[in-house]
């Protein structure tokens, strides 16, 4: 009698211990990210100068734009469980020591200038390493659901974390608020320290290296020539190379009009802060709605195919966007783009994480993160420039154009186009 053993079946990542472990990890940083960021502009805000406020709320991209890509090398050196667990205990610190010194002395543009600063520095150090967790956690069959998870704990987390340092603003001014951000940041300590984490893939003819250790190919002891061979890996990669061109041009034409552009528009069209907020209560909702469609799903068929053709159906949304007549409409054109968009940005996730060599992804994340929360945000000058010349229409027009051509450089790139998602 024969007896044929039968493989056990993946455990879907909602109900694995461990993500939801990384999970609750990740919303509590989340929503201590969004009340940090509304006592950072009310602290600055009281200083009484607005040229002042406007160098606070900038200050933090600096080191972003800066450190990114050497914090991609550092998870890819120490782990990248190490280096969040190490980040997220000096935003906690960094936040109450804040919130400390404002009980007892009144914000000065200096002070919260150095605190925007270091906190940028840290998530210089934070971003890459949270990225590069999920495959360390979960078999790769989960990771297109995980960034479906991911992505509802974000969305979450704006919606929590504005009312939350709202609450604590009026009942205890910026000091109050930064100590809930401060508590939150800590709070997510314990889940981090309790993760398990894989060991990367043992290279050809080797073994496996220990749990939090990455493995010695190609590795040397210099940390430039770490980041060069990182560059030079995503540059050679076929699929890689491409991805990470579609990433920084849907972001380049993405992210100006949906964050300052709906302001100018809103001010021009008469709708107000009020109309603004249903516009980007329909981003949010489209946003949360694709993200639920994949934590759900857990996998979709001919995923690079699909992230090319949702970027230029997003793309349409945008150019449209800039033209509707009312805040409804409006509304539900940035559903419509959020929803697209955001898939779009979860495959592109799913496919960096599933197709880098892990020994590498850390680099591969951190250069992704660089366009989303650094350089991207640079053109916000640029995009308030020239709506101030031309109007949001043209404006709109030309980001749409410049997101569109990001699926369509997809689309031509073989190995993007055919790309799949474990099973």
């Amino acid at each position: 009698m024969t007896v044929t053993a039968v493989e056990a079946p993946e455990r879907p990542a909602h109900r694995d211990p461990n993500v939801q472990r990384w999970l609750g990890a990740y919303t509590a940083s989340m929503i201590g990210d969004s009340i940090y960021f509304m006592a950072l502009a009310w602290a600055a805000a009281r200083t009484g100068s607005a040229s002042g406020t406007g160098l606070v709320l900038a200050a933090g991209s600096i080191p972003r734009a800066l450190l990114m890509l050497g914090g991609g090398v550092l998870a890819d050196r120490l782990g990248p469980r190490r280096v969040v667990i190490g980040s997220d205990a000096a935003r906690a610190l960094l936040v109450l020591g804040l919130a400390a010194t404002l009980v007892l002395t009144a914000p000065t543009v200096g002070v919260l200038v150095a605190v925007a600063l270091l906190f940028g520095a840290v998530d210089a150090l934070f971003l890459p390493a949270v990225g590069a967790l999920p495959p360390r956690i979960s078999p790769a069959g989960q990771l297109a659901r995980i960034q479906g998870l991911r992505g509802l704990a974000a969305r979450g987390a704006s919606i929590v974390g504005a009312p939350l340092g709202g609450v604590a603003v009026a009942t205890g001014g910026p000091a109050l608020t930064f100590a809930a951000a401060g508590v939150l940041f800590a709070l997510s300590l314990p889940l981090l320290l309790r993760l398990r984490i894989s060991p990367l893939p043992a290279p050809v003819g080797g073994t496996a290296e220990a749990q939090e250790t990455p493995t010695d190919t190609g590795r040397t002891p210099n940390a430039w020539q770490d980041l060069v061979d990182g560059l030079r890996y995503i540059r050679r990669h076929p699929m890689l190379g491409p991805l990470m061109l579609v990433i920084a041009l849907s972001e380049l034409g993405f992210v100006g009009p949906l964050n300052l552009g709906l302001i100018l528009l809103s001010e021009q069209r008469g709708w107000g802060a009020a109309g603004m907020g249903w516009i980007v209560a329909g981003f949010a909702s489209g946003a949360a709605g694709s993200a639920l469609l994949l934590a759900v799903r857990g996998r979709v068929p001919r995923a690079g195919l699909v992230m090319c053709l949702t970027v230029l159906v997003g793309a349409t949304g945008i150019a449209g966007l800039a033209q509707a007549p009312s805040v409804a409409l409006a509304a539900a054109t940035a559903a419509f783009v959020g929803l697209s968009i955001g898939l779009a940005g979860a495959l592109c996730a799913a496919l960096v994480q599933t197709a880098a060599d892990p020994a590498y992804l850390g680099r591969v994340t951190s250069v992704s993160t660089l366009f989303t929360y650094a350089l991207i945000p640079l053109s916000y000058p640029v995009t308030g420039a020239a709506i101030a010349l031309w109007g949001t229409g043209p404006v709109y027009a030309v980001s749409a154009a410049v997101c569109a051509a990001g699926g369509a450089m997809g689309l031509a790139f073989t190995a993007l186009r055919r790309a799949e998602l474990p099973r």
